[in-house]
């Protein structure tokens, strides 16, 4: 048999089928020949798509299509998800005769979208493990889009709630995580460079949605600008659904969907539970960050803008990207959430509003550290047939960390009046390994 032939196998059954190939040549005859030319066209007929985990391409037309449609995914999911907690104290405020409806509702909405974008990541990860990535992917798709377009009719609290609360949250949550494992099939060695550069997107959408309805909804109205981010999706979900696509073929490891075997991986143990105490008080200061500016003189319209300024600092963390390749993944978001924790300390004594704007820049900029390089240690400590599972779990577990932590912020800083307190606690749990 030629050398080609012998590529051939080796490509499509690893180094074992290729041993065995092996001693069956080592007979003579026609008949061993046929035999084995028979078997190699049955196996490239069924497992011709087949790659191994560990060749990612780590570049070209192909990879980076994919990165830019997740990072089109992360724009559409996360960044809308949390600009509604920034925008919406704005676009209520006439729409309600309660001072306080629009900051509750907003942050209620935002706590009910966050834990639910993280908690169906249990069962997206391990369905796209099991190869159903598209249908899913589209249906969730559809959902957030409708609604979208439905948010711009409705009236009531419990209207808003279902539909950017539930509706977006779960749509948000059945998207998010199969995005972020396609990109790391993709990339191995430039694994924190294509991530970075993914979660771009969420820092995009946090700025650009927000600054949208502040801008917009004086010219056109509540309802037309809502319609105009519904547009906005349809056309970055509608590429990123024709651009996503999987490397590897889909593998029915076992386990189930919760795989509690896992766990028996210390180093997977340890981060998970570093994850929960991470989240109690990593979104704290972006949280109140606008409440605290105003309290200090701050005018409502620009305490707006210091909110932006965080979240257009965090865009900078394709540097992350490419210091993780160097140093490690873990130790880059040990340096930054350390800075990420210092920052979410000395918040509360900024007095002035430059001093606030320099806080609020170091915050969002630390903050895109963890953001953006959390999954690759979980694709990194286990095979890439599961990896899906693994984050999926990860996600679901942190859901409770920061869905608790704000409203723990919130309740310190009611009962002391101020956000010194709040502000140590969030701190102290974001530097908790130190």
């Amino acid at each position: 048999m030629s050398e080609k032939s012998l590529n051939m196998i080796e490509a499509l059954q690893g180094i074992d089928y290729a041993s065995e190939i092996s001693h069956v040549l080592s007979y003579d005859g026609q008949k061993t020949r046929a035999a084995v030319d028979e078997k190699i066209l049955d196996e490239d007929v069924s497992q011709k798509h087949v790659t191994h985990p560990d060749k990612a391409p780590d570049g070209g037309l192909r990879a980076w299509l994919v990165v830019f449609a997740a990072a089109l995914v992360m724009f559409s999911t996360l960044g809308f998800l949390l600009s509604w907690g920034v925008n919406l104290p704005s676009v209520l405020r006439g729409k309600s005769t309660t001072p306080h409806f629009s900051f509750n509702y907003s942050m209620d909405r935002f706590y009910a979208g966050y834990a639910l974008a993280c908690l169906p990541s249990l069962a997206t990860g391990r369905m796209f493990d099991l190869g159903y990535f598209k249908i899913p992917f589209f249906t969730a798709t559809s959902i957030l889009v409708a609604c979208t377009f439905l948010t711009a009719e409705c009236t009531q609290f419990w209207q808003f709630f279902l539909t950017q609360g539930v509706g977006v949250g779960v749509s948000c949550g059945i998207m998010w995580n199969p995005a972020v494992v396609i990109v790391s099939h993709w990339f191995s060695k430039r694994r924190g460079l294509a991530l970075s550069l993914t979660t771009i997107g969420t820092a995009l959408g946090s700025i650009v949605f927000p600054v949208a309805a502040q801008n917009l909804i004086p010219l056109i109205g509540f309802k037309w600008t809502v319609r105009v981010f519904g547009l906005i999706l349809m056309a970055t979900l509608g590429t990123a659904n024709v651009l996503l696509k999987r490397r590897l073929p889909p593998v029915n490891v076992r386990g189930g969907l919760f795989n509690l075997n896992a766990f028996r991986n210390k180093a997977f143990t340890t981060y998970c539970i570093s994850g929960v105490m991470i989240l109690l008080g990593f979104y704290t200061e972006l949280t109140y960050l606008p409440v605290s500016a105003v309290a200090i003189g701050v005018s409502k319209d620009f305490s707006f803008y210091i909110l932006a300024i965080a979240n257009a600092a965090s865009a900078l963390r394709v540097s992350f990207g490419l210091m993780s390749d160097k140093i490690g993944a873990i130790n880059t978001m040990a340096i930054m959430t350390a800075v990420t924790g210092i920052a979410t300390i000395v918040w509360p004594f900024a007095e002035t509003e430059s001093q606030l704007i320099t806080i609020a820049a170091i915050y969002g900029f630390s903050l895109g550290a963890y953001v953006s390089l959390y999954s690759a240690p979980l694709v990194a400590m286990g095979q890439m047939e599961d990896a899906g599972r693994r984050v999926g779990m990860f996600m679901s577990l942190i859901a409770f960390g920061g869905v608790a932590g704000p409203p723990i912020s919130g309740a310190i800083s009611s009962a002391t009046g101020g956000f010194v307190a709040a502000g140590y606690y969030s701190g102290k749990f974001v530097m908790h390994d130190l």
